[in-house]
């Protein structure tokens, strides 16, 4: 069994479960509010981010990208061709450039922003950062998701799944991050169908199940978010 210290609607958290998922990992989950910056937590991350996976034999393992390669590297090898990362260096490569786009690029310019102001602030302290949502970061979130969605739409009509032909890191680093906002009700699906059919079969997967099954208090999830043909 791994720990891990994760928030439900952290998009970096959410990639780390659905890469458990996929490879059969068993997760204990302990959710962590990393705006509170716990000295217990800043001892395993001195980032104070999530995610952080605890596994008996390794020291603390911070971060969706050091995780991510870790789990490969020990476990990988193990699932053939189920197996999240390609074999060929150019194929990698790519999977790690879609990664970055979407655990750097698109966590910075819409999901970052939008689950701050609409979730984690609920949650915050005036002096962490709480307080009403701010309506000028939210309008420039939701502009920036049409371009992603967009580029999303692009790779899928050119290739299989994002990265080429099977399902990758890639994929699920963009499902992780959507997943957030779409909860919110802040993805425009109707604006891009190949984007849409491609994150139906990606959430489609048994390892989204526990994803959608989690409910925040006081924000109910969009219709769109639970319903696997929308």
């Amino acid at each position: 069994m791994f720990t891990l210290f994760h928030h439900p609607f952290c998009p970096h958290s959410r990639f780390i479960r659905l890469i458990a998922g996929e490879y059969g990992l068993e997760l204990k989950l302990i959710e962590e509010r990393s705006w509170e910056r716990r000295e217990a937590f800043l001892l395993l991350n001195a980032a104070g981010t999530t995610p952080v996976l605890m596994d008996d034999e390794q020291p603390p393992i911070p971060g969706a990208a050091i995780i991510a390669e870790y789990i490969d590297e020990a476990y990988g090898a193990e699932m053939g061709p189920k197996r999240l990362m390609p074999e060929t260096v150019a194929e990698r490569v790519e999977v790690r450039r879609l990664m970055a786009w979407f655990n750097e690029k698109f966590f910075e310019e819409v999901s970052h922003p939008l689950v701050t102001e609409r979730i984690y602030k609920r949650f915050m302290s005036e002096e962490n950062g709480g307080g009403p949502p701010s309506a000028d970061v939210m309008r420039a979130a939701k502009a920036n998701v049409r371009y992603h969605l967009a580029y999303i739409g692009w790779l899928a009509q050119t290739r299989n799944f994002l990265a080429g032909d099977r399902p990758t890191y890639a994929d699920l680093a963009a499902a992780a991050h959507l997943s957030a906002i779409d909860y919110l009700g802040d993805v425009p699906w109707s604006e891009d169908d190949a984007a849409k059919a491609w994150y139906a079969r990606v959430k489609s997967r048994p390892s989204f199940r526990p994803l959608l099954s989690e409910w925040l208090a006081g924000v109910p999830a969009s219709r769109t978010y639970v319903d696997l043909d929308f």
